[in-house]
């Protein structure tokens, strides 16, 4: 008969004035001799954009590695894992035409997975819909032989805005397979984004089970052309859109998770993983999304080894690669963690941009969620004070077993979309300071989950 051994921890004050101490140290290391913005800086802008199964994503592979070995770790190796390799290529063209040869051009991008329109480009009438179920009142017999615009906004009245993101994502990455279905011919998707401006935001998208001959292109068209197409709409319905882009999907090729590793001084067994995902679209060059997540988890053992803290439990640094389009990297890792029987206690990942940290949100049962609210007080110095219970991040997901914890970095996201997935999304958009703050609050976390370890179910 099996038994369950719980193993508590104190659970009022569980730390003390040398763990203040350390977290202070911890945050001037990273504020007067952190790495991240430098590491950042090299990575967006002597790298750049790093699409899964690109030169660059290969270029950044190799660089991380070298630099992770110049920290000092104990381990530094790449795991190798196919990954799905779409090229955008040629920029894509687009126009709204009211009448033969009057035509007003706007911005568009096509979507990441998407097939290319025909050589000479697509042009068709156009319907406006919210969501899928738009279509469904509207049938077949109004929507064959169009093009299916979807035109939901983010919605501006939630203060969390990726709640808001998720409430219309759906249309961008399931358009597609529900537009096909009537007989549409394209799909152009409002950009996912908060404010009115000229840049078409990219993301993944997908045909489900679609026969490749039956699939139609996809694009993104920024929110400013968004509201003009809505109200010519709203003018003549019968207008028509003209766009041409020159996408392709090839064949899987070979890519590499990059992993680091310093192996602990008393619970060698017992991992904690801290990352972020390598792959970024290829409009910008992935400052926010993920490079700052990357940057910040490398300097996390740096600077737990230069504020004198000597790991307990082992710590691994892990880059992801295609988080973008697949998270091949993340489900390879897990795949392989699991199959080692490797105990990860804790998983924390960074992918939410590089802009203030406001706390955390962790995937955790109720007694592991006691102990850490537990530490809140050594964060509010630092004017971090968010720590919920939610989701974690698509690289540490696959982890998560019922007696382990795994969080997600929650910085300010006010300005996040305005970046998201768009040629804006650039190194001139990250604060130094801001993004060392988040390296230091990463690293503060990960020394309290070292030093207290977590309340663990053994199986007797």
């Amino acid at each position: 008969m099996k038994k369950l051994l719980f193993i508590f921890f104190i659970s009022i004050n569980l730390f003390s004035q040398e763990d203040a101490n350390t977290i202070r140290t911890i945050y001037d290391n990273s504020l007067t001799n952190g790495k991240s913005y430098q590491w950042l800086d090299y990575l967006s802008n002597q790298i750049g954009g790093r699409l899964s199964g690109s030169l660059n994503a290969e270029k950044a592979v190799y660089w991380t590695k070298s630099e992770l070995e110049k920290i000092g770790l104990d381990k530094v190796w790449l795991q190798p894992v196919m990954v799905p390799k779409w090229v955008r290529g040629n920029p894509e063209f687009a126009y709204i035409e009211t009448a033969p040869g009057k035509t007003t051009n706007v911005n568009i991008c096509a979507l990441g997975g998407s097939i290319a329109t025909p050589a000479s480009g697509l042009k068709a009438n156009i319907i406006e819909v919210k969501d899928f179920d738009d279509l469904e009142r509207l049938g077949k017999s109004n929507i064959e032989g169009k093009i299916v615009f979807y035109n939901r906004p983010m919605d501006e009245t939630l203060i969390d805005t990726f709640r808001s993101y998720g409430g219309c994502v759906n249309q961008r990455y399931e358009g597609a397979v529900h537009a096909s279905k009537y007989g549409a011919v394209g799909v152009i998707v409002r950009s996912m984004n908060l404010v009115l401006d000229d840049l078409p935001h990219t993301g993944s998208m997908t045909y489900g089970d679609i026969p490749a001959d039956n699939r139609i292109p996809s694009a993104a068209i920024s929110t400013n052309d968004a509201e003009l197409l809505s109200t010519m709409l709203k003018l003549d319905n019968d207008i028509k859109f003209y766009f041409k882009q020159n996408c392709k999907q090839f064949k899987d090729v070979l890519s590499y998770n990059v992993i680091g590793e310093l192996t602990g001084s008393e619970f060698p067994d017992e991992y904690i993983v801290v990352g972020g995902h390598l792959d970024s679209w290829d409009l910008g060059d992935g400052s926010h999304d993920d490079g700052a997540g990357c940057v910040q988890s490398m300097d996390v053992i740096r600077l737990l080894k230069l504020s004198g803290v000597t790991p307990k439990r082992t710590i691994r640094v892990v880059l992801f690669m295609n988080e973008e389009n697949g998270t091949r990297g993340a489900k390879k890792y897990a795949e392989e963690s699991f199959a080692k029987g490797e105990n990860h206690i804790f998983a924390l990942e960074s992918d939410a941009g590089g802009f203030s940290p406001r706390g955390f949100y962790f995937e955790s049962d109720q007694k592991n969620f006691n102990q850490i609210l537990t530490w809140k007080d050594l964060f509010k110095p630092y004017l971090i004070h968010f720590f919920e219970l939610g989701g974690s991040g698509a690289d540490v997901g696959p982890l998560k077993t019922p007696n382990n914890v795994l969080s997600g970095l929650k910085p300010d996201s006010q300005r996040y979309f305005d970046h998201h997935h768009s040629s804006s999304d650039t190194f001139d958009a990250i604060n130094k300071r801001e993004l060392e703050l988040g390296a230091a609050a990463i690293t503060s976390l990960v020394y309290l989950i070292d030093k207290y370890g977590i309340v663990t179910k053994i199986k007797l």
